[in-house]
């Protein structure tokens, strides 16, 4: 995933009244789709005319970059940390894993955003650093996946692209069900996520 960028938006509002908008934009991109949604439905759902939203944004596509390089931004703060810790290979996955669900809890709508539209979207220039977001996301995730097989923490015959491949759509696809403040916590979700991919699913003998 990410590598955020500096926000390109007017900022009239309130920082309470912004991040209101954005939620609220974020949620009807997720439902809707981007090209399908319209600054009027943006409005309508924040109970304004859309004209009124223009005081706030300068544009649509100002508030998803905004909503993506917002997400993007904090979920590698939570990485980055993880990555200096000088933790081991399976300390790491756990810990990464860990802040991805943190993540979706706080961006769910961002991060269905970001699945849905980030691989066309990398081809304007204004969305460029999803495309340097993706990369340092799977560079972090094989560079510790082939240190475990290095060191003897995961088994020797792994296919270091396909186990990547596995746990990350595995975890973000979680976004199209989860909800914050639902029966389970986003740590206890991981914990689950983790014994079920690192442990497995099986009656050990």
């Amino acid at each position: 995933m990410p590598a955020a960028k500096k926000k390109t938006t007017t900022a009239n509002a309130s920082p309470e009244r912004r991040r209101e908008l954005l939620n609220t934009a974020a949620e009807v991109f997720a439902a809707q789709g981007y090209n399908a949604t319209t600054v009027r439905r943006i409005a309508d759902e924040a109970g304004m005319l859309a004209g009124s939203l223009y005081y706030h944004f300068d544009s649509k596509e100002s508030m998803l970059d905004e909503i993506l390089s917002t997400f993007l931004t904090e979920l590698w703060d939570g990485y980055d940390a993880v990555l200096a810790a000088g933790l081991g290979p399976r300390e790491t996955i756990e810990a990464l894993v860990t802040e991805s669900f943190r993540e979706i809890d706080r961006h769910r709508a961002a991060v269905a955003i970001y699945q849905k539209e980030s691989k066309h979207l990398a081809d304007q220039p204004r969305f460029g650093y999803l495309t340097d977001s993706q990369r340092k996301f799977e560079k972090a995730w094989l560079g510790t996946l082939e240190r475990g097989v290095a060191d003897g923490v995961f088994r020797a015959d792994l296919d270091i692209r396909l186990t990547y491949r596995f746990v990350r759509d595995t975890v973000w696809v979680a976004a199209s069900w989860y909800r914050p403040g639902g029966q389970h916590s986003p740590e206890e979700i991981a914990r689950q996520y983790l014994s079920m991919v690192l442990d497995g699913i099986a009656v050990r003998e």
